[in-house]
């Protein structure tokens, strides 16, 4: 997929919906396919977004229910143990984030993950009767620099202690409009 510079003027053309239920084989198969962590489900309540720029699929992401323990959130939000178990299901985590190969559309990534901050909420309220409040994301800064979460309003709160693949990566938060 190449564009020239001036397809790019104006990226309001950009949609961010939430798949139909006939694309998640797709989906599923371009992410593990692509995602430089591959892919095998979401966990918990989720949802799958595309992207959709000039009739192609620029975009996919996976939200998902927020990490069970996140000590930098937690403290950040002032959580204790009860308050997180009450109300980690207000909290959604952006698992998945991937760019469609060969699509180089400057400021793309971080329009695309505004334009699917404005409405998870209420897509969230849709499918599971509750609404979400929080966003949250890993950043492997040995890969990314996290420019697009920035961009769209998130929040660095520092390293993870992790376990696995999360070992010393950033977690991010941005607040939800409303």
């Amino acid at each position: 997929m190449h564009h020239t510079q001036s397809e790019y003027k104006d990226l309001k053309a950009v949609i961010v919906r939430p798949i139909e239920s006939e694309e998640r084989e797709s989906w599923d198969c371009f992410m593990k396919e692509h995602h430089y962590l591959g892919f095998k489900h979401l966990v918990g309540e989720s949802i799958r977004y595309v992207a959709i720029f000039n009739g192609q699929w620029v975009g996919l992401l996976g939200w998902c229910s927020g990490a069970y323990k996140c000590g930098p959130r937690d403290s950040w939000i002032g959580w204790n143990e009860q308050q997180r178990h009450a109300r980690l299901k207000f909290v959604v985590n952006n698992s998945r984030f991937l760019v469609a190969p060969g699509v180089n559309i400057p400021n793309l990534a971080s329009r695309v993950l505004s334009l699917n901050l404005k409405r998870i909420s209420s897509d969230w309220m849709n499918a599971y009767k509750h609404p979400v409040l929080l966003a949250e994301t890993f950043v492997d800064h040995s890969r990314f620099s996290g420019t697009c979460y920035l961009a769209a309003g998130f929040t660095p709160l520092g390293k993870t202690k992790g376990f696995r693949r999360n070992n010393g990566i950033i977690i991010n938060m941005g607040k939800l409009k409303r």
